[in-house]
């Protein structure tokens, strides 16, 4: 499996090259802004139309790590959805999809700002959970220990070689952990930008997605 092994708050966790998080001893995968339905949002809100398969990619990388992680747990963690009325008219074809791969799982939705209600969907539905030391949410509280959050969608970039490359990456210190966006279409935040400089310490890591999952220091 190719992923960063590391300790956060007293547990072993997993950051995966594909921007999911794995648990192992919880047997637990975690995965952060799906934005399932974004191409049909925005073709609704702005008239602008994108190639309708972001959620098909989305749903087929999570089915392809819950293959390889054989999970029991699922926790997303919030802006699954695009929308509200995304996740209510879903098509019929990806609801099946999501059905199949809740199968045999506990699956738990948390509440983000883009899908603040419960979803028509098995599972549990949550604003925040925590699971013996860990507490997960949408979205870092600046006070908060021990969190496991999403919403800014961090990027990071570097120059490698005389290039400027930009990943999705987590960002960790000993307080917070914050996962990319697992969706497509989803865009992202620089971990240069203010609002992640002031959450992470300055000592705090950027674990790159990509082919190989890679720490380094968080780009300032």
């Amino acid at each position: 499996m190719n992923g960063f092994s590391f300790s956060f708050a007293q547990t072993s966790l997993v950051a995966l090259a594909t921007g999911a998080l794995w648990w192992p001893e919880q047997k637990l995968l975690c995965v952060s802004d799906l934005h399932l339905g974004k191409s049909e949002r925005i073709a609704r809100r702005a008239g602008t139309t994108l190639p309708p398969y972001d959620s098909q990619d989305t749903l087929g990388r999570l089915a392809d790590d819950l293959e390889r992680t054989q999970a029991d747990v699922v926790v997303c963690l919030g802006d699954s959805f695009d929308d509200l009325q995304a996740a209510h008219t879903i098509p019929k074809q990806e609801r099946l999809w999501i059905t199949s791969l809740q199968a045999g799982r506990k699956w738990i939705w948390i509440e983000g700002n883009h899908d603040p209600g419960p979803v028509e969907l098995g599972g549990t539905h949550l604003i925040d959970l925590q699971i013996e030391r860990l507490i997960f949410r949408h979205i870092a509280r600046q006070t908060a220990r021990n969190e496991i959050s999403g919403h800014y969608h961090p990027k990071a970039h570097l120059k490698t070689r005389g290039q400027r490359i930009t990943r999705p990456a987590f960002l960790l210190d000993q307080d917070r952990l914050i996962l990319p966006a697992y969706g497509r279409y989803t865009g992202g935040l620089s971990s240069q930008s203010t609002v992640l400089r002031y959450l992470m310490l300055k000592d705090a890591v950027a674990i790159l997605t990509g082919p190989k999952a890679l720490p380094i220091p968080m780009p300032r």
